[in-house]
């Protein structure tokens, strides 16, 4: 197939191309900035519906993981982006007649605060979910899954990491060399995360089966959920940082990240805060979720495990 793939130069982007080409697609990357992959790119911004359209023509399925993540940012950024971003992906499907698109999405399009225990992957939420990133990519999932469009399927990978992440690795080990790690409680929350060659075949799996899954929200993860306070004593570790990991109480940690983030909202909209209500909720509650469905549909194993994934993480350390 002849696969578009926007974002392509974010990890999982990068990541995803390659796998498509091993086995046997062409693909063209869609994002703002030249790569240096030495793939065929379109340049643009997904919120300009002309370049999206000028990118689509000449495909047989679009790959859709542009998009603004994280809590930092004006509301009206992320609607650009995710919401609109999404329509005029869809949109230019539609004018090209391509047919199949898989879309990036996230577990947190469904999450509202409860506790989430070998769960589903329940229809997405907007109006009851945390923050801006979990509104936009909700509506946007459900864009995608009511856009008539003959083939399409949302994948949602949970906590996506490897080498040379910068959103939750980089984010991790930078805390930890600053002495500001801490988990909430006693940090004993199971929580679900996905090692990111995981993730990218998971999306290469729906790319290929898409009429087989049309229609379908899909949550993806390693199927090994691990306690907070362990996935923070790993990844540390791994990096070889040398720190103490705080433990913070709910009763405390609530109203003071929702102070921090109101401050960092009013004097540095771009700055992420250092706590948020959202990252309070996530660091003392469950969220691991049944694969079965997920592997059963997709025809798809995670091939690497944690432990592999931390090994692996430690050379990458050792190297950089």
């Amino acid at each position: 197939m002849r696969v578009l793939v926007t974002g392509g130069t974010s990890l999982l982007g990068s990541v995803t191309a390659a796998q498509l080409i091993a086995q046997g697609h062409e693909v063209t990357l869609f994002q703002r900035h030249a790569s240096g992959a030495g793939l065929p790119e379109v340049l643009g911004d997904v919120s300009d519906g002309a370049k999206v359209r000028q990118a689509v023509a000449g495909h047989d399925a679009v790959l859709h993981l542009a998009a603004k993540v994280g809590v930092a940012g004006r509301a009206n950024e992320f609607d650009r982006i995710n919401v609109e971003g999404t329509r005029n992906v869809i949109t230019a499907m539609r004018a090209h007649d391509v047919p199949r698109l898989v879309f990036v999405s996230s577990p947190s399009v469904a999450h509202t605060g409860k506790a989430l225990v070998s769960a589903d992957a329940s229809p997405a939420d907007p109006e009851n979910v945390r923050g801006d990133y979990s509104r936009t990519k909700a509506v946007a999932e459900q864009l995608v899954l009511n856009s008539a469009l003959p083939e399409v399927v949302a994948i949602r990978p949970h906590l996506v990491w490897g080498p040379g992440d910068e959103q939750l690795i980089g984010r991790i080990v930078q805390r930890a060399k600053a002495g500001r790690l801490a988990v909430i409680g006693t940090g004993a929350a199971l929580i679900d995360t996905t090692y990111i060659d995981n993730a990218a075949s998971a999306l290469v799996a729906a790319l290929e089966r898409t009429p087989a899954v049309h229609g379908c929200a899909l949550v993806v993860s390693n199927g090994e959920p691990r306690t907070v306070l362990e996935l923070f004593e790993r990844i540390v570790q791994a990096a070889n940082v040398r720190t103490t990991i705080r433990h913070v109480s709910a009763n405390i940690g609530k109203p003071a990240a929702a102070g921090i983030a109101a401050a960092t909202g009013v004097f540095a909209p771009q700055v992420e805060p250092l706590l948020t209500p959202f990252l309070v909720e996530q660091l003392s509650t469950a969220h691991w979720f049944d694969q079965s469905q997920t592997r059963s549909l997709l025809q798809w194993q995670p091939q690497i495990s944690l432990a592999q994934g931390f090994e692996r993480l430690s050379v990458w350390f050792a190297q950089h």
